[in-house]
């Protein structure tokens, strides 16, 4: 008599318990990971896990060719990294943390505004800037390249509102609520205004330099971007970039500059130029 093989439903049953446990497991994992992507996203965090990935990379390297003392370097660098991490990414830990409290760690993040013409916006900050500059009107504006600046963006008022000459010089009209800090620009869009810069310690800068200077130096120093600078007491208009502050430019002079400025992202290949000019 011919017999029938019949599968174990217990056996079944448990793989197919386990198969759908790993799956919602790994379902958590990807949500996770993507949502601290995110978080990151627009951050410092993301040029600082470029560098830990090149050190990884690079003492990968030195093991595989036995270049034993660089190896050994790498591994005690990488050793006092793992210590300084929590201070490295302190702000991105606790804007982790917070969002999490407030239950915006798993909210819908909103799509990104749409891209005005590079031209069309260096034109109305260049307009915004020679305005302020004849009116002796101090202001900060802060165009961010690759180096994210969302931990500066949450200290002032969040805009999202696109880039315009007429905005811009409202924005810095003296006693208005947000005229008292930077303006931060992301794209075509001010991302926000009255926002709280860390200030440089460059001893070396002259003594005339004040506080908006400074401000306007120090978060070239910490991040690509660029400071765009106006004086209140004698409207000079200064470029600050990788913290080198050029001074008295005109209106043209600056669309050029802000136009190779925002155009080019080689970091090397364009501090040399800058400092060259």
């Amino acid at each position: 008599m011919e017999q029938f093989w019949l599968p174990n439903l217990d056996y079944l049953n448990s793989i197919l318990k386990f198969n759908l446990s790993s799956v919602f497991d790994i379902l958590i994992v990807a949500f996770v990971s993507y949502r601290l992507m995110l978080l990151i996203k627009g951050t410092r965090a993301v040029q600082l896990i470029k560098g830990i990935a090149v050190l990884v990379v690079a003492t990968a390297l030195t093991s595989i060719f036995n270049l034993y003392t660089i190896n050994w370097l790498l591994k005690q660098a990488m050793t006092a990294l793992v210590v300084a991490l929590p201070v490295v990414f302190q702000p991105e830990l606790r804007r982790a943390l917070e969002k999490l409290g407030r239950g915006g760690f798993i909210s819908r993040t909103l799509p990104a505004q749409g891209e005005m013409e590079r031209g069309k916006v260096i034109a109305e900050i260049a307009r915004a800037t020679t305005v302020l500059s004849k009116n002796k009107m101090g202001a900060l504006i802060i165009l961010e390249r690759d180096t994210g600046l969302e931990e500066y963006i949450d200290t002032g008022v969040k805009i999202e509102g696109l880039v315009s000459a007429e905005f811009l010089v409202n924005i810095f009209v003296t006693k208005t609520p947000l005229h008292d800090g930077a303006v931060i620009v992301r794209g075509d869009r001010v991302a926000a205004a009255a926002c709280f810069l860390p200030l440089t310690e460059n001893p070396d800068l002259a003594s005339d330099l004040g506080t908006r200077h400074r401000a306007g130096i120090g978060i070239s120093e910490v991040s690509d971007a660029v400071a765009l600078i106006v004086s209140e007491e004698t409207g000079t208009v200064s470029l600050s970039v990788e913290g080198v502050l050029q001074r008295q430019l005109e209106e043209a002079e600056l669309k050029e500059k802000l136009d190779a400025l925002l155009e080019n992202r080689g970091g090397s290949r364009l501090s040399a130029l800058w400092r060259r000019r």
